[in-house]
């Protein structure tokens, strides 16, 4: 270390980060460097003090210590300094180091990713070539397996080589000369030496030895070479013999391409194409012809047609009479139909013994049940409920098709309302007996005889009335009624003689269906005949499946269902539609061809309903788009019935200016699928009893989707038919304030023509719209330019009094033309 000019330097030459490497100072301060890897840290140098030369005071010239501090006070404020420096300095060092750690441990979790990819894409490698081997050894085996030959037997032994033999002994070579022309024995032992790798790998290759026998082995059959020469000496005689025709049956769907036709004729397809062209077809092998041009081009060919349809496929399903001594009794299916609140679920709760109208959003049935239950007297019963609600019109046909009894329920307090009405009519449709039940009799306000007098009206006649429908005093709260009312069902079941055949394969009526999250699609099935048992295969509409479990209206998993039970099956491959017939089948091939049939003639029928067949139909749909706004929507529910009702009361809203179009509809939970086309469409997203999951939720919000919650089908209808009245524009309505009578006509530079009037009528405003009258002829409709009073611009001028007009862009004004003053107001339009 030197000391020059004032100045110290440390000659650290490649010092480490973190150390001490220069000093130097300016004046009297010294300084201290420490670089660091990423900066460079200047700081005072121990023991200098501000102003000073770095040497303490204390003790030396009086001259240079501050006026007033003594030799102690100096002192102390030299080394808490020092001390402040010290730590600062340590401080520094402390900071390298922490920053030296972390990119060492940085290093170190970067090297460990590295040999951690590097092990991951070796062991990838490795897999590779593992299969890739095992593959050749795969093809390697069948190659050798397909190429193998059986071994030639060998030839008869000469009798006088096998006497030669005898007379030699055993262990005695022959002493007869060998054959030296013996090629193929020669081959056949090389062939053995080689052995069977290299057999299989030359079999499929010419050698020299087969090349000189002229092939590999293989002579013509007896019938070939007769038929050979029978054509020669044909040939050779002069004959012209046709071969016979051979006459097949020809089976032809619908549709068939050409290349296919010739094919199943045995014709050549050049033959074929040519009769068409004959009948002027134009067409080529790969086009497509229909069944009657197939027929005509089959008979002249000589063959004979089998027309077969694509609906052939159902015919597996059985549809068989069922014997008399296979029909056992079961039990009667019963539907409980009725208006909105008058007590149906109630009563079924009663009947039961359970509380569902409590678990139920809004009081009211919102899905179709199927519940089974047992009377005191033994007889088992099976019950649907249907929904009230105007939109559910669907579900009570389907509730009507599948019943044995419709038990209609009318309320003593409300009488015969238009569900009532609806059911007596899906009752009738479906020709099931009646059975009424004229429930809340234990109100003060009842009136039983009201109703069955309304109810003749609707050519429903109790049998109070001398008619033949049974009719019940019922009380779902005090149970009163509920004993007669199963006697009279089961008086109506004993008629009826309900009987099916347990024996066969089963069918059945899906009644709900729904898509839950930890069982998947679930149907709610009424099997009709039959015996449905785990493990069946079954084909449902467009979906087919194989029964997993089926569990009861309890809950309980059971192994098998019969006639009349209602139960939920799982092991479907998609959800079905609601109404939907279940047949069982047998096999998995079957299932899956009937549904796929199914689903593409569904799929064809929605096409051409939805396409115009001519050019003045696209023109008007076209036309008929444009004009009228459209508000569209997604809906999500938790069954099928509820999705369908939905979709029905959506297609009721608007008019000829508004309507609601349904994008997609489904069951199950909001998918993030769901928010990406509501995005695109700019459609909310209503879930009905059903809520979105996280991922669509996040997606939601990002995208800016509104996602709406209902429980109650009749808010989520009021809620879509006022966002659907805002499409409506709005109403203009004129309003009439006042009129004015041009007295004279004035010019006015910079202005044009001024008309000096008298209002004679109302009051004339400034922003009001105007309309100007010859000989009671509207001429010129616009606004005012200006509206004075004497030489004031005012905002309206009052009956009676004169004012100077102006009219905006018009100047075709004369005395005695009477001005039209009136308002327009817009008026906000709604929904019926």
């Amino acid at each position: 270390m030197s000391d020059n000019d004032g100045k110290k330097t440390l000659g650290l030459r490649g010092s480490r980060p973190g150390q001490v490497k220069q000093s130097f100072s300016h004046g009297r301060t010294k300084n201290v460097v420490v670089e660091t890897k990423r900066k460079r840290v200047v700081v005072p140098k121990p023991g200098a003090a501000a102003g000073g030369s770095g040497k303490a005071p204390a003790g030396g010239d009086p001259r240079k210590r501050p006026a007033g501090i003594s030799d102690a006070e100096m002192e102390r404020r030299m080394k808490a300094l020092q001390a402040a420096k010290a730590r600062e300095v340590e401080e520094a060092e402390k900071r390298v180091a922490e920053e030296k750690a972390r990119d060492e441990e940085r290093k170190r979790r970067r090297e460990e990713a590295e040999a951690k990819e590097r092990e991951e894409r070796e062991r990838e490698e490795a897999l590779k070539a593992k299969a890739e081997e095992e593959a050749r050894k795969k093809r390697e085996a069948e190659e050798a397996k397909t190429r193998a030959k059986p071994a030639p037997a060998a030839p008869a032994a000469d009798p006088a080589a096998a006497q030669a033999a005898e007379q030699r002994g055993p262990g005695k070579p022959s002493s007869a000369p060998r054959k030296k022309d013996d090629r193929g024995g020669a081959t056949e032992r090389q062939n053995r030496g080689k052995g069977s790798r290299d057999d299989g790998r030359r079999s499929g290759k010419l050698t020299v030895n087969q090349a000189m026998r002229g092939g590999d082995g293989r002579q013509r059959s007896v019938a070939s070479m007769r038929r050979k020469q029978e054509r020669a000496r044909q040939k050779a005689m002069g004959e012209n013999v046709e071969r016979e025709k051979i006459i097949r049956d020809v089976q032809v769907p619908e549709a068939i391409v050409v290349s296919e036709l010739a094919n199943r004729m045995a014709e050549r397809v050049a033959d074929v194409v040519k009769s068409l062209m004959k009948m002027g077809m134009m067409v080529t092998q790969n086009q497509a012809i229909d069944a009657d041009t197939a027929e005509l081009i089959i008979e002249e060919f000589g063959h004979k047609i089998v027309r077969v349809s694509d609906a052939d496929v159902e015919d597996v399903i059985d549809s068989v009479e069922d014997k008399e001594e296979d029909l056992k009794d079961r039990a009667p299916i019963i539907t409980i139909m009725g208006h909105v609140d008058h007590g149906k679920t109630s009563l079924l709760d009663a009947i039961r013994d359970a509380k569902v109208t409590a678990g139920e959003a809004g009081g009211i049935t919102q899905h179709i049940g199927a519940y089974q239950v047992k009377t005191d007297s033994g007889a088992t019963l099976s019950f649907l409920d249907t929904p009230g609600h105007a939109a559910f019109t669907s579900m009570r046909a389907r509730g009507a098709q599948v019943t044995d009894i419709v038990v209609l329920v009318v309320a003593a307090d409300d009488s015969v309302m238009p569900q009532t009405i609806e059911a007596i009519n899906h009752a009738k449709a479906a020709g099931v007996p009646m059975i009424v039940a004229i429930n809340k009799c234990d109100k003060p306000t009842a009136n039983p005889d009201q109703v069955r007098a309304e109810l003749l009206q609707h050519e429903v006649i109790v049998e109070k009335m001398s008619g033949e429908v049974q009719d019940v005093e019922v009380s779902a709260i005090t149970g009163a009624g509920l004993d007669e009312l199963l006697e009279a069902i089961a008086l109506q079941s004993e008629i009826l003689e309900l009987k099916a055949n347990p024996t066969r394969a089963a069918s059945g009526a899906v009644i709900e269906a729904q898509l839950d999250v930890g069982r998947g699609p679930v149907a709610t099935v009424l099997v009709q005949n039959g015996t449905l048992k785990q493990g069946d295969i079954f084909v449902v509409g467009e979906q087919w499946g194989k029964v997993r479990a089926l569990v009861n209206d309890h809950g309980e998993r059971v192994k098998e269902a019969g006639p009349s039970v209602p139960v939920e099956v799982l092991g479907l491959n998609g959800t079905p539609e609601a109404g939907d017939v279940l047949n069982v089948v047998d096999t998995e091939a079957q299932a899956r061809e009937i549904a796929e049939y199914r689903e593409q003639a569904a799929k064809d029928k929605r096409a051409a309903a939805g396409a115009a067949t001519t050019l003045e139909q696209m023109m008007a749909k076209a036309k008929a788009d444009k004009d009228v706004a459209e508000l569209p929507i997604l809906v999500k529910a938790d069954v099928q019935g509820s999705a369908e009702a939905i979709v029905q009361a959506m297609e009721k809203i608007g008019n000829d200016e508004v309507r609601v179009r349904v994008l997609h509809y489904g069951v199950g939970a909001i998918t993030e699928t769901d928010v990406g086309l509501a995005e695109a469409s700019g459609a909310p997203v209503i879930g009905f009893n059903v809520r979105a999951n996280a991922s669509a939720r996040n997606s939601a919000n990002q995208k800016g989707v509104e996602i709406r919650y209902y429980s109650v089908i009749y808010d989520l209808v009021d809620d879509v038919k006022a966002a659907a009245s805002g499409l409506l524009s709005a109403e203009v309505r004129e309003n009439f304030i006042g009129y004015a009578e041009i007295r004279e006509v004035f010019k006015v530079s910079g202005v044009g023509k001024v008309a000096g009037c008298l209002v004679t009528e109302g009051v004339a405003r400034r922003s009001a719209g105007v309309r100007l009258l010859r000989d009671n002829v509207v001429i010129h409709e616009g606004t005012l330019k200006t509206l004075k009073r004497f030489k004031d611009e005012v905002k309206e001028v009052l009956s009676g009094q004169e004012c100077g007009m102006a009219f905006e862009n018009y100047d075709d004004i004369r005395p005695n033309d009477v001005i039209e003053i009136f308002e327009r107001e817009e008026v906000e339009r709604t929904l019926d």
